[in-house]
C-alpha cells in the first residue's frame, strides 16, 4: 500500500526484476549451450536465482517498512514533545491560581465593601504587576459569589457580570477548576482556557469570591507549533480533545478547529483516511507531571499525507564527514536497523557464494582449456556463462548494497534530525521551567505578609512569614526550600524538612539582591553546590523584598530549585526509549548541570574535547536553527552529537548577563571505533571490484588463480588449485606451527574424504597473521614438487579472479632474492600499473616441510 508513494523504492524493485530476468536467461543459456560442462553448475545457479528472488522480496519489504518507521518516529517525536511541553506549562498554572487565590491583599479587597476608587486602582495595579511577570496570562478577574466582576486586568474587554457555570463549580470546589470553552468572562473570544479558584475572607475564612486566571492559549499553541512542527510543512500538528476533535491546528486552512479526525494512539503503521486523503498519523496523550494529568483527554497529533510523507528533504547526513569516520560508523549498521543489517549479511553471503562458484568454475575451465579439443571448446562456452554469472552477480550485489547503504544514510539522517530536535526541546523545556522560577521569586517578593514581616522584624512576624512560605511550598513542589532574609542577610524564615544548615546568605548574593532596581528584576546564583541543597549543585533564584510603604529594600526571598530530580526528569523524558543515547545539560565550560549518564553526575566536567564542543556550537550557529550536530568519535565510540543553546522563552534571557548560559547536548553511540586494519579488511571487497575491472587477458600464456592475502594481491597457477571453500568449514586445531590454523575434511579429486591441514598464507608470506572475516576463504592446493606431493589448504582473505598472463608479464621481484621469500616473481597487470605476487610452490613446500 505504501510502495506507490516511494518512487526510489519502486525504481529499485524494477531493477531487481530486470536482474531476476537476467538470471533466468543465464540459466537457460547454460542448459542450451554447454549442458555437460554446466551440469555441476546448474543446481547452484537455480539455488542462487531462487535465493536472490527471496532477497529481493525481503529487501523491498524492509525498505518500505524502514521508511514508514522513520516517518512515524519523526511524527511521534514531535507529537510527544508538543503535548509534554503543554502539560508542563499548564501544571504551573494550577499552582499559580492556588497561590494567588490566597493573596491577603486580593482576598481583603474581595471580602470588603470598597470596590471602587483608590482601592480599586491599587488592586488593578497589583493584577497588572502580576500579569507583567507572568506574561502567559491575557486576563485576570476577581468576582464575588454572585458573579459580579469586581476588578479585571484587561480593560479592553470589559465584563460586568458572569453567569458562567464555572463560578458555581469553583465555589463548591476546594481546589482549582480548569475550564476550556466559550465563556462570558472573555467576550469576543470563541474559547478560553480559565483556571479558577475560590477566595476566602482572611479574617473569617468565609468564601467571598472567585479568582480567574485566563491563560493566553492561542499564543502558547502558536509558539509550540512554530517550535515543533515539521519545518517543511508537509505534516500538520494538531491538539485534540477527548472526542478526537481538533482543539487547535498549526494550519487551520488545512485542518480547521472543531472537526473530528482519526487517531493512532498505538502508533501502528497503517494509513488513515481523512477528507478523502490517506495519512500517516501519530497520536500522543498527556503524561502525568507532578501529579497533574493535563486537561482530560487532550492529545497531540501529527498527520502527514501519504503522497508527501516520503519525499526526500535533500539532507545528506554524512556530507563533509571524514570518509574513514563514515566507513567506521556504517560498519555498525546493525545499530541503525538490525533487520536491514541481517538482510545485507544475507546478500553478501549469497554474492560471496556466487564469486566462489565462478572462481572454482574458472579454475576448472582453464584446466580443460589446457587439454584442448572438444573439452576446450566446451569450457570456452562455460567461461562465457561464468562471465555472465559473475557480471550479473556483481550487478545484483551492487544494487542491493547501494539500496541498503542509501537507506542506512536515510536512517542516519533521521537520527541526526531527531537528535537536533530533542536537544532543542530540552533547552526549551529548561528555559520554560526557569522562566517560572524567575517569575515566582519576583511575585512572592510582593507578598504583603513577607513585606510587613521584614519591616517589623519580630518573632511573630517571622512565624507568619514561615507559614506563608510553607503554604507556597506545598503548592509549588519543584522547590527544595524557600527562605526569606533581612537586609543584613540573616535568614528569618524558611521551609525544608532538614534544619537550616546556615544562618545567613553570602555577602555577594546579598549585594546583588540589594542592588536590584525594580520588582521586575531578579538575581540567580550560578549553578554550584549549596548548603541549602544538602551540598548538591542547583540554581537559587532571588528577588528583593521592599518596604510596604517605601521603595527601600528590606531583604529578599530565595527559592532553591530542586534541580536534581527536575533536570533529570527533563533529560529522561527527552531520551525515553532511545537506546545508546545520553543527554546532558552543560555550561559552555563543559560543567555538567544534569545528565542521564551516571559517569558524569551534576558538577562534574564532561569528558568532551573543547574543539569538539566548539565544532558543535559552530554547527548550531551555522544552520540558523539554534541546534547543530556532528558525527564524531567520543570515548572510543562513533557518535552522533547534537547540541542546542538555551535561547530563552518569552522575556526570559532577554537581558544578557542575568542567566547562566546553558547547552543541551545529546550523544548517541553506534559502536566502538575501529582501527585502520579493521577498516582496511572491511573495505577489501570494494578494492576487489575495482581491481577486477582492470585485469586484461593476454590471449595465451599461463592461467593464474588470483586472490587477496596479507593486504596484497597474490597468485598461484590455476592448475595447482583444486577448489576454494569458505573458512567456516575449518576445524580449529592446536599445534606447534603458528601458521597451521586447523583442518578441513575434503575429498581431493572426488575420492574418499580425508583431513588436510590449513595454513595461514598471510603469516607465511608477510609475517603478519590474517584477520579472519566473513570474506575469508580456504584454497585447496595440490603440491607436486620435487620434495613432496599432497593437498593442503591455504587461508586467504578473499578470492579475486582467474586470469591468463603471457610469460613476458612476469618479472623478478626485488624481494625474491631472499630464499625465505615465497614470491620470487611479480605479475605485471593493467599495463604494469598493478603488481601481483606469484607464490612459488617449491618454496612454500620447503617452508611447510610437508
Amino acid at each position: 500500500m505504501f510502495l506507490p508513494y516511494m518512487p526510489d523504492v519502486a525504481r529499485c524493485e524494477l531493477s531487481l526484476r530486470e536482474l531476476n530476468q537476467m538470471w533466468q536467461l543465464i540459466e537457460s543459456s547454460a542448459k542450451m549451450n554447454c549442458p555437460a560442462e554446466a551440469r555441476l553448475l546448474l543446481p547452484a545457479m537455480v539455488a542462487t536465482r531462487t535465493g536472490f528472488a527471496h532477497l529481493e522480496q525481503a529487501l523491498i519489504a524492509n525498505l518500505v517498512q524502514e521508511k514508514v518507521n522513520q516517518v512515524l518516529a519523526n511524527l511521534g517525536t514531535q507529537a510527544r514533545y508538543a503535548i509534554d511541553i503543554l502539560v508542563r506549562n499548564l501544571f504551573e498554572r494550577t499552582a499559580d491560581v492556588g497561590f494567588l487565590a490566597t493573596d491577603a491583599d486580593l482576598c481583603s479587597f474581595v471580602a470588603g465593601d470598597d470596590h471602587a476608587g483608590a482601592s480599586l486602582d491599587t488592586v488593578r495595579r497589583r493584577l497588572a504587576a502580576y500579569r507583567d511577570k507572568y506574561t502567559v496570562y491575557d486576563e485576570i478577574l476577581l468576582l464575588d459569589t454572585a458573579g459580579r466582576v469586581l476588578v479585571q486586568a484587561d480593560m479592553a474587554t470589559p465584563v460586568a457580570r458572569s453567569v458562567d457555570p464555572l463560578l458555581a463549580a469553583t465555589l463548591a470546589t476546594d481546589g482549582y477548576v480548569e475550564t476550556f470553552r466559550t465563556t462570558d468572562l472573555r467576550p469576543g473570544k470563541p474559547r478560553a482556557l480559565v483556571y479558577s479558584h475560590r477566595m476566602r475572607d482572611p479574617q473569617s475564612g468565609e468564601v467571598v469570591g472567585v479568582l480567574c486566571l485566563c491563560f493566553n492559549f492561542e499564543q502558547e499553541m502558536d509558539a509550540i507549533f512554530a517550535a515543533y512542527r515539521d519545518p517543511s510543512h508537509r505534516a500538520n500538528m494538531l491538539l485534540l480533545d477527548a472526542d478526537n476533535r481538533v482543539v487547535s491546528s498549526a494550519d487551520p486552512l488545512w485542518i480547521p478547529a472543531g472537526v473530528p479526525v482519526p487517531v493512532n494512539p498505538d502508533g501502528s503503521a497503517r494509513p488513515l483516511l481523512f477528507g478523502g486523503r490517506e495519512y500517516l498519523v501519530q497520536t500522543f496523550g498527556c503524561n502525568v507531571y507532578q501529579g497533574y494529568p493535563g486537561p482530560a483527554g487532550w492529545k497531540a497529533q501529527l498527520m502527514v499525507p501519504l503522497d508527501l510523507a516520503f519525499r526526500n528533504g535533500g539532507v545528506d547526513a554524512i556530507a563533509g564527514v571524514d570518509a574513514q569516520l563514515v566507513q567506521g560508523l556504517l560498519s555498525h549498521a546493525q545499530a541503525f536497523s538490525p533487520p536491514l543489517h541481517e538482510l545485507m549479511t544475507a546478500v553478501t553471503r549469497t554474492t560471496r557464494t556466487i564469486g566462489r562458484i565462478v572462481w572454482n568454475g574458472k579454475v576448472t575451465s582453464h584446466a580443460e582449456d589446457n587439454r584442448g579439443g572438444a573439452a576446450g571448446a566446451g569450457s570456452s562456452r562455460l567461461n562465457t556463462i561464468l562471465d555472465q554469472i559473475s557480471g550479473t552477480g556483481a550487478r545484483s550485489d551492487a544494487l542491493f548494497s547501494r539500496s541498503i547503504r542509501d537507506l542506512y544514510q536515510t536512517v542516519l539522517a533521521a537520527s541526526v534530525g531527531q537528535a537536533e530536535l530533542t536537544s532543542q526541546l530540552l533547552v526549551d523545556m529548561l528555559d520554560r521551567n526557569l522562566y517560572e522560577r524567575a517569575n515566582d521569586c519576583r511575585w512572592w517578593a510582593l507578598t504583603a505578609q513577607l513585606r510587613r514581616g521584614l519591616a517589623e522584624g519580630d518573632a511573630a512576624a517571622a512565624a507568619a512569614m514561615g507559614a506563608v512560605l510553607a503554604q507556597i511550598n506545598r503548592l509549588y513542589t519543584v522547590y527544595a526550600r524557600l527562605f526569606v532574609y533581612d537586609r543584613q542577610g540573616r535568614i528569618l524564615a524558611a521551609t525544608g524538612a532538614q534544619p537550616l544548615p546556615r544562618t545567613h546568605v553570602d555577602a555577594d548574593t546579598l549585594g546583588h539582591v540589594c542592588a536590584l532596581r525594580s520588582e521586575l528584576d531578579h538575581h540567580v546564583e550560578l549553578f554550584a553546590p549549596s548548603a541549602l541543597y544538602d551540598g548538591a549543585p542547583t540554581f537559587i533564584y532571588h528577588a528583593a523584598i521592599r518596604h510596604p510603604e517605601q521603595a527601600s529594600v528590606v531583604g529578599g526571598i530565595g527559592v532553591v530549585f530542586d534541580a536534581g530530580p527536575e533536570l533529570a526528569n527533563m533529560l529522561h523524558s527527552g531520551v525515553a526509549g532511545r537506546r545508546n543515547m545520553q543527554a546532558y545539560f552543560i555550561t559552555p565550560e563543559r560543567q555538567v548541570l544534569a545528565s542521564t549518564d551516571a559517569v558524569h553526575p551534576p558538577g562534574a566536567t564532561l569528558a568532551l574535547k573543547a574543539e569538539q564542543l566548539a565544532a558543535l556550537l559552530a554547527a548550531s550557529d551555522h544552520n540558523g536553527r539554534g541546534s547543530g550536530s556532528v558525527i564524531m568519535e567520543h570515548d572510543g565510540q562513533y557518535v552522533i552529537a547534537a547540541c542546542s543553546r538555551a535561547a530563552g522563552y518569552r522575556e526570559f534571557r532577554a537581558h544578557a548577563g542575568v542567566e547562566q548560559p546553558v547547552l543541551a547536548l545529546l550523544l548517541e553511540s553506534f559502536g566502538p571505533v575501529r582501527d585502520r586494519r579493521e577498516l582496511a579488511a572491511l573495505g577489501a571487497q570494494a578494492m576487489q571490484v575495482e581491481s577486477a575491472q582492470g585485469m586484461q587477458e593476454a590471449g595465451t600464456g599461463t592461467d593464474y588463480a588470483i586472490f587477496h592475502a596479507g593486504r596484497a594481491l597474490m597468485a598461484l597457477p590455476a592448475r595447482s588449485i583444486q577448489e576454494a571453500v569458505p573458512f567456516t568449514r575449518v576445524q580449529r586445531a592446536a599445534g606447534n606451527n603458528p601458521a597451521r590454523v586447523g583442518m578441513l575434511d575434503v575429498a581431493p579429486g572426488g575420492g574418499s574424504k580425508q583431513f588436510v591441514w590449513v595454513f595461514d598464507l598471510a603469516l607465511l608470506a608477510t609475517g603478519r597473521a590474517a584477520v579472519v572475516t566473513d570474506n575469508s576463504q580456504v584454497m585447496l592446493v595440490r603440491l607436486s614438487t620435487s620434495t613432496c606431493a599432497g593437498t593442503i589448504g591455504l587461508l586467504v582473505d578473499d578470492l579475486h579472479s582467474v586470469q591468463q598472463f603471457a610469460d613476458d608479464a612476469l618479472t623478478a621481484s626485488p624481494m625474491g632474492t631472499d630464499a625465505q621469500a615465497l614470491a620470487p616473481r611479480l605479475i605485471k597487470a593493467n599495463g604494469g600499473n598493478l603488481l601481483i605476487e606469484e607464490i612459488d610452490l617449491e618454496r612454500l613446500a620447503v617452508r611447510l616441510r610437508v
